[in-house]
Order: structure tokens, then C-alpha cells, then sequence
């Protein structure tokens, strides 16, 4: 067989590019269960925890900011090849890792790689859906995510309590992940028919005028989901050791795993709900998470916790769902790239602003007071995403051909 003309199938070509998508989620936590050990290690402050965590989503957004609708001029493929790459040296500084610098440039380059590969891969995903199987897409987008989260705490707690070299085994198996993503997005189809004609320039994502509207009214669910991360991911693992009482990191790996599984799982039974009440209903649930949390940390309770991390993972799935969904079927087939380039750009910028200001709350005050500050901008977000879910006249897409 002659590799070098080999292509993917539309199939294969779908999962291939829904992996791309995982990967950028695990590459995102697999830091997140090391940072008590690097904390412990190295002796940092919270403060340095959290600013190595929002170098990742600042990275992302400078990235998008410029390189946003490249995919739309150079092909999905080549685009993701470019950010897994990224995202594999990163992850390869994380493995390889000496101070703390080496912490902060691995989470730059792991930002580089998503804010390449987010949008090429969604896009993709829709792209290579079958004809009227664009929604399915969305909900698949979802549980990729979902997928990595999970891979990420529970292989990485379980390596890290129960593997030699805690701090690097996790990181150096996620490599040979990526390494054999990076050859099987290869494969893929080389350059699509409906690329933006011209030549690409360094611009941020413009989104058409025709799909304003529903862009705001995604971006703004999205946006509230993708803000529960900073919770999560950045400061959820001394939570949930706190409550959880446990120094097995895979035991606490479990409890924020829950998250994950919850939204994952939801974004697969939610698929024939309409948008409008999947984003209406996920700024409900994701309101009630963080009355959860904030209570859960005032009392102490793991059963609260549990609750409020599982009430999370469904309202980020609906949220994340229903936002995706009617941006998916609005936006040009030839400006997809950018259009959801734009969407990711707006939910990692308000993640590294959420980050940066809880980690210096957190250091000056107590991590309860950065809890509670951080459930409080999402109740607000959810609020926001609620009213503004029910002042825009959105159809409720139930599916929409693939274009």
C-alpha cells in the first residue's frame, strides 16, 4: 500500500478529528493532579498554581486571536498537524520538567496546540458528519471533551499514586498518545473544496454579519461553561482533597472525574433536546452548582461536593451543547473555521481572567474565599446566559442537514 496516497475514510476521518478534540481536554487537565506534588515539591505558592494553569487559556486566546480562521485557508488537516505537534512538546516539557519554568513554558505550548486545533477539529467533526447528521456532531464534540477529562484524572491519578516518577510517568504516556494522533490526522483528507478563497493574513476571527445575533447567544453559554474549568481544573484537586480527606490521588482523580462523566453522559442523552432548552436549562443547572460548591466548602461536606461537581458536569454539557449546536448550523461552511475559532477565543479568555484574580484571592485570603468568589461569577454568568437565552428569538434546531 502506498502511504503516502492513503486517505481516511468520511468515518474514520470523523473519530480521528472527535480524538483531536479529546486531546485538547486532557492535555488541559493532565497538569491538574500534579500541581499539590509540584506545590509540595518546589514549595509554591497558590498563587504560582493557578498562573501556570491561566498561561494555558491565555496562550489559547492569543493564538486564536491571530491565527483563528487559518484552518479555512489551509485545510483543517494541516492545522491540526500543526497544533498537535505543539501540544506534543508540550506535554513534553511537563515530562522532562526540572523548576518551574519548565512548567510554564510546557502550558504555553499545550495553549499553542489547542488554540491551533480546537476550531479546525470541531469543524471538522462537522464536516465529516454524515448528511443530516450535523447535530450529532455537537453531541459527540461533548463527550470527546468528556473523554479527556476523564482519561486525564483517572490514568493520571492512578499513575501518579500507584507508578514510579508521579510528576513525569502520566505526561511521557500522553506523548506516545499524541505521537500516534499526530500520525493517524496525517490520513486525513487533504484539502477540502470549500476553503476561503484567497490567501491567508494574521487576523482576528471575524464572525459574518448574518450569524451576529446567534454567535452572541452562544458565545455567552459556552463562555459560562467553559468558566466551571477554573474551578476544576485549577483549584479543584486541593478541594477535593480537602473534603474527599484522602491522600490517594486517584480517590480525589475519582471525585473530579465525576464532573466529566456527568457532562459527558449528558451530552449524549441530551441530543434531541432543542437548543434553546438545553442552554436554558444547563444556566439552571450550573447555577444551582455553584450554591452547591459554595456550601459544600462552608460545611465541609464531601456528599455536597459530589452533588454540586456532578450538577456542574450537567449544566457545562448542556450549556456547551446547546450554544454548539446553533452555531454549528448558522455559521458558513467556508468561515466555519474562524466563526468557531471566535467562540473558543471569547470562553478561554474569560477562563484565564477567572484564573489570575481567583489565584491571588486564594493566596492573599484562602482558597474557601476563591471558592466562593469563583461560584459567584458563575451563578452571575449563568444568570446572564439564562436572560439572555430568553430574550433572543432563537429557533429550536432539533437537527440541521450537514452543509
Amino acid at each position: 500500500m502506498n502511504l503516502t496516497a492513503f486517505t481516511l475514510g468520511q468515518r474514520a476521518s470523523f473519530w480521528v478529528s472527535a480524538a483531536v478534540v479529546s486531546h485538547a481536554f486532557w492535555t488541559s487537565a493532565a497538569p491538574a493532579m500534579t500541581y499539590p506534588l509540584y506545590a509540595a515539591e518546589w514549595r509554591l505558592p497558590t498563587t504560582v498554581i493557578t498562573e501556570i494553569f491561566a498561561i494555558y487559556p491565555i496562550v489559547v486566546v492569543s493564538v486564536l486571536t491571530v491565527f483563528g480562521d487559518l484552518s479555512d485557508h489551509i485545510g483543517r488537516r494541516l492545522t491540526m498537524l500543526l497544533g498537535l505537534g505543539a501540544s506534543l512538546l508540550g506535554v513534553l516539557s511537563f515530562a522532562v520538567a526540572q523548576n518551574v519554568v519548565w512548567l510554564f513554558a510546557g502550558r504555553a505550548l499545550m495553549g499553542v496546540g489547542v488554540g491551533l486545533s480546537a476550531g479546525p477539529s470541531t469543524a471538522a467533526m462537522v464536516e465529516f458528519s454524515a448528511p443530516g447528521q450535523s447535530m450529532r456532531a455537537s453531541s459527540i464534540t461533548t463527550a470527546a471533551q468528556a473523554a479527556g477529562y476523564v482519561l486525564a484524572f483517572l490514568i493520571g491519578g492512578g499513575l501518579i499514586q500507584y507508578a514510579p516518577y508521579p510528576t513525569y510517568l502520566s505526561f511521557w504516556l500522553l506523548s506516545v498518545v499524541l505521537a500516534g494522533l499526530f500520525g493517524a490526522t496525517w490520513f486525513l483528507p487533504r484539502r477540502p473544496a470549500n476553503l476561503t478563497p484567497g490567501s491567508w493574513r494574521p487576523r482576528a476571527p471575524c464572525i459574518p454579519k448574518g450569524v451576529r445575533g446567534t454567535f452572541a447567544v452562544s458565545a455567552t453559554a459556552v463562555t459560562t461553561a467553559y468558566t466551571h474549568g477554573v474551578l476544576i481544573l485549577s483549584l479543584g484537586s486541593q478541594v477535593a482533597k480537602d473534603l474527599v480527606g484522602s491522600s490517594n490521588v486517584l480517590v480525589n482523580g475519582a471525585a473530579l472525574s465525576l464532573f466529566a462523566i456527568m457532562f459527558g453522559v449528558v451530552g449524549i442523552i441530551a441530543k434531541p433536546v432543542p437548543s434553546r432548552v438545553a442552554m436554558a436549562a444547563g444556566a439552571a443547572a450550573s447555577a444551582t452548582s455553584m450554591a452547591l460548591l459554595a456550601l459544600s466548602v462552608g460545611r465541609h461536606e464531601l456528599s455536597l461536593f459530589l452533588a454540586a461537581t456532578a450538577t456542574a458536569g450537567v449544566g457545562y454539557s448542556l450549556l456547551f451543547l446547546g450554544g454548539l449546536e446553533i452555531i454549528n448550523a448558522s455559521a458558513p461552511p467556508q468561515r466555519r473555521g474562524g466563526v468557531l475559532s471566535a467562540l473558543y477565543l471569547l470562553a478561554y479568555l474569560s477562563l484565564g481572567i477567572v484564573a489570575l484574580v481567583l489565584g491571588v484571592v486564594a493566596t492573599r485570603f484562602g482558597l474557601r474565599l476563591a471558592i466562593d468568589l469563583g461560584a459567584a461569577a458563575i451563578f452571575l454568568l449563568s444568570a446572564i446566559t439564562g436572560a439572555v437565552v430568553a430574550s433572543m428569538a432563537l429557533p429550536f434546531i432539533q437537527d440541521t442537514p450537514a452543509r
